[in-house]
């Protein structure tokens, strides 16, 4: 057999997201590309490894066991690089941080400068709706979690970052006045609710139970984007928070629709498990943030302040 480390990490990948097309995107790859090293990979076996059943791509008993020996052999290859980079005195190992979706707009900010003074750790950042990430957090599975609502049911320590301001926002073709009243507004109004298990929804939803609002339209869409999206396209209005909109702010395609009880404050914190024992990277990184996180939130987010 000569497969090659590349063809374990496409197989590895593949075999994780069930998908050709998410593997292709996560590796950034064309999807031909993944294709021809997933079949050149699964040449060498007589058995195979995955089979599509209608259009869904599944991992056989085989090829379940071929991911595990993949997982082993990919770790000690990162193992060696790791002590490699030690032993020449630089800080190696990974980086993993599990964020939810909006903060996207907020977590690069916070790793760039880190990463550049660090060229030997390997980030692994997944982005998903607040249940998701809060389950990685609590199974273990990542060092952090950035969130805007703290959980309630898991012993945590947390590190702030920076405060999320949520806004009812629409697209700037309708008008409306200052001192229209808040259930007025509402009365009319198609509004765009993020999927159940996101954080944004339940800061939502809060609000209006809060404020005793009658909702007698709404839509369900499952990200921040395609909300914006279906914002600009002119089919509602949302309370979403202002951290992913700035562009559309500026560009007039979106207006903030000024309501009493608004904006909803919360904070950008990045959490951990109590009790965890970091490793030297995350340690490294905790120090950097307490040190560097007032320049970076005034270099990057001082646009925020005029809103």
């Amino acid at each position: 057999m000569h497969y090659t480390l590349h063809q374990l990490i496409v197989f590895l990948k593949v075999a994780q997201l069930k998908s050709i097309t998410k593997a292709s995107e996560e590796l950034n790859m064309t999807q031909p590309a993944v294709s021809i090293q997933l079949k050149n990979f699964q040449d060498q076996f007589d058995i195979p490894l995955t089979e599509v059943v209608g259009r869904q791509l599944y991992v056989t008993d085989f090829g379940r066991e071929i991911v595990e020996s993949a997982e082993n052999i990919i770790n000690q290859v990162y193992a060696i690089n790791n002590k490699t980079l030690a032993y020449k005195g630089q800080l190696s190992g990974r980086l993993k941080i599990s964020v939810v979706s909006t903060g996207k707009y907020v977590m690069p900010y916070f790793l760039t400068n880190f990463l550049q003074q660090h060229s030997g750790i390997e980030l692994l950042m997944d982005v998903t709706n607040k249940n998701k990430v809060l389950e990685s957090l609590e199974n273990n599975e990542v060092d952090f979690a950035l969130v805007s609502i703290l959980p309630t049911t898991m012993n945590v320590e947390k590190l702030d970052l920076l405060q999320n301001k949520l806004y009812l926002v629409g697209n700037s073709n309708n008008k409306f006045l200052r001192t229209t009243k808040t259930k007025d507004v509402f009365k009319d109004l198609p509004l765009i609710f993020r999927e159940k298990g996101s954080g944004t929804r339940q800061t939502m939803e809060s609000f209006i139970e809060r404020k005793r609002i009658s909702v007698l339209k709404k839509m369900e869409l499952t990200s921040n984007e395609a909300v914006k999206q279906a914002l600009l396209a002119g089919l509602g209005y949302s309370i979403m928070p202002l951290i992913g909109i700035r562009n559309e702010l500026h560009n007039n395609e979106l207006q903030i629709i000024s309501i009493s009880g608004l904006p909803i404050k919360t904070t950008w914190s990045l959490i951990w498990l109590k009790g965890k024992k970091h490793s030297p990277v995350c340690l490294s990184f905790l120090e950097y943030l307490k040190k560097e996180k007032a320049q970076i939130v005034q270099e990057k987010f001082s646009w925020y302040e005029q809103y």
